[in-house]
């Protein structure tokens, strides 16, 4: 009997919609801001399956979407740490379905699960079932997110898991050597509205990290500055320190804002200059 496993139990004619609503995977804006950076086909009996690193502003992130025979598509999606995780779990299931037997159809289990694990990943988790049906063995991956919304899933025959996870592997090994900086929960983005400007505060992460951008936006007008991670407690602290000075009232030297911070630079047309007249230091 040959190891396809049934279309109802494993795919879903519905696009997932909740992973693009809101999502790490996608900032709202669907397509405007995500950049594929890999893609792998694998044919797997009478099933396609595609495999795309993708990276928005939140990350990177992979892909799975299966196309049946009959032209219908599913997708999950995984970070890149859920991705290595499963691409294990794909590892134990192959081995313990190389231990099996030859499927029976006078013994099929009531509900036909084999083999069953769970992933958690933040507010999703994924349920990862190895079953047999009439037609065959696979298995079946379940993406939930727990504030609701639609369960996507894919189905894997159970022949073809070395194969896929041979696959993920590839991908892991090329992408996922900044995944110990990913962060998958970042700050929302912020607005401020100044006279007539606007100023957006917009967190995002690509390989190199986790930064900010600082956009003011007027009518025909827009610039940005950008700001790594690591940069932002000193600029917090320099404009914090320029706010405290201009509430100062006029220092000893007689000029607002008193004396600098310790670890402060003077401008160099300002400050500590010295002029020399007759012999005589002026200040």
């Amino acid at each position: 009997m040959s190891d396809i496993g049934s279309g109802d139990e494993g795919s879903s004619s519905q696009k997932y919609q909740g992973m693009e609503q809101g999502s790490e995977y996608d900032s709202g804006q669907q397509g405007q801001m995500e950049q594929e950076l890999a893609t792998k086909m694998l044919q797997i009996q009478s099933k396609r399956f595609y495999l795309d690193v993708k990276q928005n502003r939140r990350g990177r992130f992979i892909k799975v979407a299966e196309i049946g025979a009959d032209g219908r598509r599913s997708q999950i999606f995984l970070a890149l740490s859920t991705a290595a995780e499963f691409r294990d779990h794909l590892s134990t299931f192959s081995d313990y379905y190389s231990s099996l037997g030859p499927p029976n159809p006078d013994n099929v289990p009531e509900d036909g699960k084999l083999k069953s694990e769970m992933m958690i990943k933040d507010n999703r988790r994924y349920y990862l079932d190895l079953k047999e049906n009439s037609r065959g063995r696979f298995l079946r991956v379940s993406q939930t997110i727990t504030r609701g919304g639609p369960r996507s899933q894919v189905a894997i025959p159970a022949q073809g898991m070395i194969e896929f996870r041979d696959a993920l592997t590839d991908l892991l090994d090329e992408f996922s050597t900044d995944e110990h900086a990913y962060k998958p929960d970042l700050p929302e983005g912020r607005h401020m509205h100044v006279d007539n400007k606007n100023f957006y505060f917009d967190i995002g992460q690509n390989n190199r990290g986790v930064y900010m951008r600082i956009s003011e936006v007027k009518t025909n007008f827009r610039t940005a500055i950008t700001l790594p991670e690591k940069s932002w407690a000193r600029f917090r602290d320099i404009l914090s320190d320029y706010c405290d000075k201009i509430k100062q009232p006029a220092g000893a030297s007689g000029a607002p804002g008193g004396a600098l911070g310790v670890q402060d630079q003077p401008h160099p047309l300002v400050g500590n200059n010295t002029q020399q007249d007759g012999g005589t230091s002026l200040k």
